[in-house]
């Protein structure tokens, strides 16, 4: 779990996707994600993923987005939006995101196959 206090309750856990399993949503559902990047990425969780050089977090997520967009697509959803984020509007002036991300996928179950998938 993440040092940062801001960060903590937007992680999901096992209890938090039970919970959403337990509501029984039919058809599609849509996850906003609020998207923060490290100046220089962080492999230390998965060293054997890390570039020979170090790169962006922004760098980094374009890769993941690049690796794990064949397995979304091919368990029924699709990226609808990826922008860049800023300060809020209406929030925390301390707090920011540098971008933001809608994913559909065409139900709970696939998403959750999808979120669960080893690849």
């Amino acid at each position: 779990m993440s040092d940062n206090p801001s960060q903590r309750y937007l992680e999901p856990t096992q209890e938090s996707g039970r919970v959403l399993l337990a509501r029984g949503l039919k058809g599609p559902v849509v996850m906003l994600n609020l998207l923060r990047f490290r100046e220089v990425a962080d492999y230390s969780r998965a060293p054997h993923l890390a570039p020979p050089e170090p790169i962006s977090g922004t760098a980094a997520y374009e890769r993941y987005i690049e690796h794990t967009l064949p397995f979304l697509q091919a368990s029924g959803g699709n990226v609808i939006f990826l922008g860049k984020g800023g300060t809020f509007l209406i929030g925390p002036t301390e707090e920011r995101w540098d971008a933001a991300m809608l994913v559909r996928q065409r139900s709970v179950g696939d998403f959750m196959a999808f979120a669960s998938n080893p690849a």
